[in-house]
């Protein structure tokens, strides 16, 4: 409980960039512009998937599903963000700001998730090619999104019904442009020594562990791949999950270069703008990668064309 002399916050003041005002037009253009290219991009993988029979495979299911992740965890942040910008200053109501990171933090371990569960895809479809028709059932990919999805929201959702315990008594500013997890922390006037350990479990499960198994199914696929005597049949078989492994390489890179930089004073402000990494540029990259690399994509992007101006040249 707070002492007699304090109360429970009940606002929560983001600082944004104010070491950035006098660009604040710009960065307000160049974050709405990549805002509305993240959602039409993403949103075109999720039409496309969901229209086209051919794509309606169990890599481009989950591709659908990461496509909807990256949506909804640019959105949670983003308009908020750009409110920030064009007021020099946010004011969040405090339940709002734990909202906001509750559903980030779902939106974005469920990516770990989703990106494992297709590494294991590629892996089936490489490694065990003739079984991998029955492997890969319909049902079993319908169960690894679920599973993913529900795994995701247990292990947000315990550590968020734990921080909701926590007394927030005296400051209510955040150097930052949304509600992330170690500000928040950082404003807690109880013993927050349990959450962290608990934070560290919950890393491991939902960080750590699924990019080890990244890991193992390419070294098994990268084993496959060696093995094969024809030079144009690895180069083949390797087109098939190199856009993958584009994914693993830029969301990792991202989450390393937030998280596991040194912090100190110096570098705790940049921490926020390392943050746009994963919450801009990361859900720019994968409609790009995905669109460019794939050929599956372009044909189904070439097919709605196509119907679009076969149906207006008809009316």
């Amino acid at each position: 409980m707070c002492e007699e002399h304090q109360t429970q916050i009940t606002h929560i003041h983001l600082l944004g960039f104010q070491g950035l005002s006098k660009y604040k037009t710009l960065l307000f253009i160049v974050l709405f512009l990549t805002y509305a290219f993240i959602l039409a991009g993403n949103l075109l993988i999720i039409l496309l998937v969901t229209t086209f029979d051919q794509l309606k495979t169990p890599m481009f299911i989950f591709l659908k599903h990461l496509s909807i992740a990256d949506v909804l965890v640019t959105t949670c942040i983003v308009p908020v963000m750009l409110g920030i910008i064009f007021d020099e200053e946010g004011i969040l109501p405090f339940w709002d700001c734990l909202m906001q990171l509750y559903s980030f933090g779902i939106f974005g371990f469920v990516q770990c998730f989703l990106i494992a569960v297709m590494s294991y895809d590629r892996y089936l479809a490489i490694c065990h090619p003739l079984r991998y028709s029955s492997l890969m059932s319909p049902d079993f990919c319908l169960q690894l999104v679920i599973g993913s999805w529900f795994l995701d929201t247990l292990l947000i959702s315990s550590e968020f019904f734990f921080l909701i315990q926590f007394d927030f008594c005296f400051f209510n500013y955040i150097d930052h442009f949304f509600c992330d997890f170690g500000p928040i922390i950082e404003l807690a006037t109880s013993d927050t020594s349990n959450l962290m350990v608990q934070d560290f479990v919950i890393c491991f499960l939902g960080i750590f562990f699924p990019f080890a198994f990244i890991i193992m199914t390419y070294l098994c696929i990268f084993s496959t791949i060696v093995n094969i005597s024809l030079t144009y049949g690895r180069r083949k078989t390797f087109s098939t999950c190199s856009s993958h492994l584009t994914t693993v390489c830029v969301y990792y890179a991202t989450l390393i270069t937030v998280y596991m930089a040194p912090s100190n004073e110096s570098t705790s402000n940049t921490n926020k703008y390392r943050s746009l990494l994963y919450i801009v540029v990361t859900p720019v990259m994968n409609p790009i990668i995905y669109s460019l690399r794939n050929n599956e994509i372009k044909r189904a992007i070439q097919k709605m064309m196509f119907r679009s101006f076969h149906n207006v040249w008809k009316e």
